[in-house]
């Protein structure tokens, strides 16, 4: 009884990690990562009846339920897949996307000792007023309303006390647990675990840092200033660091309250043609962009205009990258099937085989159903939907930034489509293209991309003759090598290199064996007998001790 409680003790966090996947029906995944032993009698403990009670749930919710259940990193970890629309099908997006942040918020006492730190007064010290009932509760922090002395409401965004400890315990649980999975699950190597975890410990750690996503605010309010179609809170810097973020109150209509749009006299169409546009000049034009314009961010101000909030996820994409998703668009509303072949098949990651005639030919076959359809009848985001589902179909992924990019405007439109079920987003996209297509060829980009590659290419050839001369160099003195790895070839080199262990370690075995039985045999009696009897039974335990290694080793190769 003692040795289980424990080994209960003992368990950890990737312990509680195991036992909520068994108990959602994920007990051969814990058995395959190798946990099942080390929970067996916490299992008893526990009184674990069916740990495969909830397996009649279909595995997206089943996995939707493990991340809420397993805490704040796991949920912004199921957020962030909930972005991959090219790794995972339609069904997995849609319940993940259904992960929330909210939870329930901590009592100001808590919270009040690390904001007195980081205002470095007392919070009355500094507001004419302060609410200490939060607005908002995520997972990462708390929403307090407040007002400044001249009369501005602003929000104060308060990091929860502690909760960097926790999520940097957790993420370094997941990069090992990545490692297993890719080790012990090959199946699931395709959905590259380790990655998406480097991927989102990345995401994760900007997010932590409020200061970061204020001047993540600043940038995007400085590439609309002159426009007024949107709103970003003004930031108050005097007060803003890593853990607390104060900006401007937004009073504006929430962008899941549809009926208060209709109430409050505000045009739908126009709303939905404002927000097509700050998506797509973030994309297109600046290559910046807010990664997670989901209702809970969006806010619908009088005048049509759309107030914007939450920027501690952003996507950036490269100027380079931004002609080739022109290309993608260009060529998915005119119908050019070889355009969007050659850009995805640029973009695809992965895919070991790739047959490339045949994803031409899914390709133009998709395309070809277009054929003839009105622009205003296109579906921009299902078109995208479509090209990610060939993609995994051909086993490739997108990259990071594309796949942001991608699920940022599957939700624009959906957004689009609740405010007006007539939007258009392939009209709405094409001056966006059409813009950025004259802009890359102008004669201006032209001449900057051309004296780019004239640089790049008189530095190489300034290099070319001192690179010669030290491979030369290294020719001479025979220190020139090369060196070549067949992974294939250094993997049975590994198994001939186990079974000739094995074999020798037989063959001691059988020496020893024998040796010891005629060493036996010979003994007799008097005092030299006894230690040749001694020596014979220490060379059977040798041989016994041998044996085990051998089987052991046998048994683990057989696992592997």
């Amino acid at each position: 009884m003692w040795e289980t409680l424990g080994t209960v003790r003992d368990l950890g966090r990737l312990q509680e990690i195991a036992s909520v996947l068994i108990r959602y029906g994920f007990g051969d995944l814990v058995r395959r990562i190798g946990l099942a032993g080390t929970l067996e009698k916490a299992g008893r403990l526990l009184h674990w009846q069916d740990p495969e009670a909830m397996a009649h749930m279909a595995p997206p919710e089943r996995v939707r339920r493990v991340l809420e259940e397993l805490g704040p990193t796991f949920v912004k970890l199921g957020q962030v897949l909930a972005t991959r629309v090219d790794l995972l099908a339609p069904e997995w997006i849609a319940e993940l996307g259904k992960l929330q942040n909210a939870v329930p918020a901590l009592p100001f006492e808590r919270v009040r000792p690390q904001l007195v730190e980081d205002l470095g007064a007392e919070p009355e010290a500094v507001f004419a007023r302060l609410e200490e009932t939060p607005l908002a509760a995520a997972s990462l922090a708390q929403a307090h309303r407040a007002w400044l002395a001249d009369g501005t409401a602003v929000v104060l965004k308060v990091r929860r006390p502690g909760i960097r400890d926790t999520v940097e315990a957790d993420l370094r649980l997941l990069a090992r647990l990545a490692e297993i999975v890719e080790t012990r699950a090959p199946d699931l190597r395709r959905y590259r675990p380790a990655q998406v975890v480097h991927e989102f410990t990345l995401s994760l750690r900007r997010e932590l840092d409020f200061a970061a996503e204020c001047r993540n605010a600043e940038r995007i309010a400085a590439n609309f200033a002159g426009r007024a179609g949107i709103v970003v809170p003004r930031v108050h810097w005097q007060w803003t660091c890593e853990r607390l973020n104060v900006q401007d109150f937004l009073d504006g209509i929430p962008g899941r309250d549809l009926a208060a749009v209709d109430a409050a006299g505000l045009d739908r169409r126009r709303l939905a043609r404002a927000g097509a546009g700050i998506v797509l000049k973030m994309v297109l034009e600046d290559g910046f962009f807010h990664a997670d314009p989901h209702p809970g961010n969006i806010f619908y101000l009088p005048g049509e205009r759309i107030g914007v909030i939450d920027f501690g996820m952003v996507g950036r994409v490269s100027e380079r990258r931004r002609f080739q998703i022109v290309q993608l668009l260009h060529g998915l509303v005119e119908r050019e099937a070889g355009a969007v072949a050659d850009v995805l098949l640029e973009w695809g990651e992965g895919g070991g085989e790739l047959e490339e005639s045949r994803l031409q030919a899914d390709i133009g076959a998709f395309v070809d159903q277009y054929r003839g359809v009105p622009l205003k009848d296109l579906r921009m985001g299902a078109m995208l939907a479509d090209v990610t589902a060939i993609l995994r179909d051909h086993g490739l992924s997108l990259p990071p930034d594309l796949a942001l990019m991608i699920k940022a405007f599957l939700t624009l439109e959906g957004l689009g489509r609740q405010l007006d079920p007539d939007f258009d987003m392939a009209s709405a996209a094409r001056p966006y293209v059409e813009r950025a297509l004259l802009a890359h060829w102008s004669p201006r980009a032209l001449l900057r991309r051309g004296r780019r590659s004239a640089l790049q290419a008189l530095e190489l050839a300034g290099d070319m003759p001192r690179e010669l001369r030290r491979l030369l160099r290294a020719a001479r003195r025979g220190r020139l090598h090369m060196q070549m790895e067949v992974t294939t070839l250094k993997a049975f080199g590994d198994q001939v290199d186990r079974a000739a262990n094995r074999l020798t370690m037989g063959v001691v075995t059988a020496a020893l064996v024998i040796g010891s039985s005629i060493v036996m045999h010979s003994a007799g009696g008097g005092v030299p007998s006894r230690w040749l009897l001694a020596l014979g039974v220490l060379g059977f335990v040798g041989a016994a001790l041998c044996g085990i290694w051998i089987l052991l080793s046998i048994w683990r190769s057989g696992r592997r």
